[in-house]
């Protein structure tokens, strides 16, 4: 059973949770694996991931936030201390944050032969991930509003799925992934957000005039999300709905999870995020991301 889930303070009512579904049995029977995804527009599998190799990945990145005094040792813990010496220690913080970001033991994760097997399984040819990695570390009091992938990574491939991985466990309380059942269908949201022009580099936004639990109670479906342990993998396309949870971790714990965008291998390039220094939405490469900036200062509004 899930543990309490919160949308900006709101606790979810019970009638608008669930969990995902599980896809892991089927995870070498591609077939399957793609009608799952049209099914559901996710699929969730548990354990795809080495388990030690996800913990190193995790000491790795939170190793590096303790030496700029924002986690407590020891670091695997991930408490926050509520300070940070970021801006005065690693000056250039989109430096900063791409060198965390291209951590060897992190990129074993998201651009390895297990993740490569498995996409490339899904695709039924050769995947490529995108250079580009969105690490995400959530304080207390932080979640991610609800919005779609699409048209943020459309100039190249129309394949491009999005996988999401915790690095570490990571139940409700810490404000985990959360996906709109039914949200492949709402054709009139996913039109607004066709609609916007992708070839700009405004960071293009479609706002939502609901909350996740007010959407969810006017169009009848529920929020679904996992308490997710170490090694868990959640697939998901352009054109579902998804967000993060609140954290709301009375111990000061911080959420940490990645995800990256894959696409078959021979498909075109956006070039944004591949290369050695991707410029990613606006160009202003690591540095744009809410990641970038200490964890003690807000959040861009996402």
């Amino acid at each position: 059973m899930i543990g309490k889930c919160a949308v900006h303070g709101r606790e979810v009512p019970a009638s608008r949770l669930g969990e995902l579904r599980d896809s892991s049995a089927m995870v070498s029977d591609g077939e399957v694996l793609r009608r799952r995804l049209g099914e559901d527009g996710y699929l969730f599998l548990r354990g795809a991931l080495d388990l030690q190799a996800v913990m190193a990945a995790r000491q790795e990145a939170l190793d590096r936030l303790l030496q700029v005094g924002e986690i407590r040792p020891p670091a695997i813990e991930g408490v926050a201390t509520g300070g940070s010496r970021r801006r005065e220690l690693a000056g250039d913080l989109g430096a900063f944050w791409k060198s965390v970001s291209e951590g060897p033991r992190l990129r074993q994760l998201s651009h390895g032969p297990s993740l490569g097997s498995l996409l490339g399984t899904l695709f039924r040819e050769p995947a490529r991930g995108h250079d580009y990695l969105f690490l995400r570390v959530g304080v207390p009091g932080r979640s991610t509003n609800l919005h779609y992938d699409y048209p943020f990574f459309a100039r190249g491939s129309q394949r491009i799925v999005t996988v999401w991985f915790p690095v570490g466990d990571v139940p409700a309380e810490l404000g985990p992934l959360v996906v709109v059942e039914g949200s492949t269908t709402f054709t009139d949201l996913i039109g607004d957000s066709q609609g916007v022009d992708y070839h700009s580099n405004a960071s293009p936004r479609v706002s939502l005039k609901d909350d996740a639990i007010t959407l969810a109670e006017r169009r009848g479906v529920r929020l679904l999300t996992a308490d997710f342990r170490a090694g868990d993998v959640v697939i998901f396309g352009m054109t579902t709905l998804h967000g993060s949870l609140d954290n709301h971790s009375a111990e000061g714990r911080v959420r940490v999870s990645a995800d990256v965008r894959y696409q078959p291998a021979s498909d075109p390039l956006d070039e944004r995020y591949f290369g050695p220094n991707p410029g990613g939405t606006t160009g202003a490469g690591y540095g744009e991301l809410n990641g970038a900036k200490p964890l003690n200062e807000p959040w861009h509004v996402r």
